[in-house]
């Protein structure tokens, strides 16, 4: 749980935000730094909670290159592809983050991710390991479904390395991972970003700085 104390403290309690997401997923790490910039200017108090969504769940290990997932998925040209990849790329340097695609990059499985972050989740790590693992993928082109680059990632924000391997190895928390992906598409989430403010309004996508603002003001007048 991810914790952050507002400028003005409008709110008599801090406001619960839950993203359901996947770290392959560009337009999550969009979507969070745009409502970070909203919760720094309105000054919102709040207490944030990752959980987990899988964009390719039936993917193979070894991945599969972007240019050809997008077409296969969206039915997108290479034209459109690289367009549609510039400008993330250009969205994300107006936010502060380093999008490195090129015609090389590939997506993955994140089910292993998932069961890391949970672990993480309980030192209270899990916020940074998501960070981390967002430019891991993104910015840096680790391969996320190698075990020994998820372990390495994992100890770079202060977690045991040995213990992420075993933990990849033994698959302990796959069961609690399945879980709590089943409950939020039962609360019919069916992509991602998905924000859900006080467990009771469900934002999806990134809305844009604007629109968070807008969103955050909102919820601040409904709570005074």
């Amino acid at each position: 749980m991810f914790t952050n104390p507002g400028l003005t403290g409008r709110m008599t309690t801090p406001l619960q935000i839950d993203i359901v997401s996947d770290v392959m997923c560009p337009w999550c790490i969009i979507g969070y730094r745009q409502l970070t910039e909203a919760l720094v200017s309105t000054g919102t108090d709040y207490v944030l909670q990752w959980h987990p969504f899988e964009l390719n769940p039936t993917m193979p290990a070894e991945g599969q290159n972007v240019v050809e997932h997008v077409a296969e998925k969206y039915g997108s040209t290479a034209e459109q592809s690289a367009k549609g990849r510039q400008q993330m790329a250009d969205i994300g340097r107006e936010l502060g983050f380093d999008f490195q695609f090129s015609e090389e990059s590939r997506m993955h499985n994140t089910f292993n991710t998932h069961q890391l972050l949970h672990w993480a989740k309980k030192t209270g790590h899990m916020h940074h390991l998501k960070m981390a693992l967002f430019s891991a993928h993104f910015t840096y082109g680790r391969d996320l479904s190698d075990d020994g680059v998820l372990a390495d990632v994992a100890s770079e924000v202060g977690l045991d390395r040995e213990e992420a391997l075993a933990i990849l190895e033994d698959q302990r928390f796959a069961e609690a991972v399945r879980t709590e992906q089943a409950f939020w598409i039962q609360q019919g989430i069916t992509g991602v970003p998905a924000v859900v403010f006080n467990r009771q309004h469900l934002v999806t996508g990134a809305q844009g700085v604007e629109n968070f603002t807008h969103i955050l003001n909102q919820l601040s007048g409904m709570a005074a």
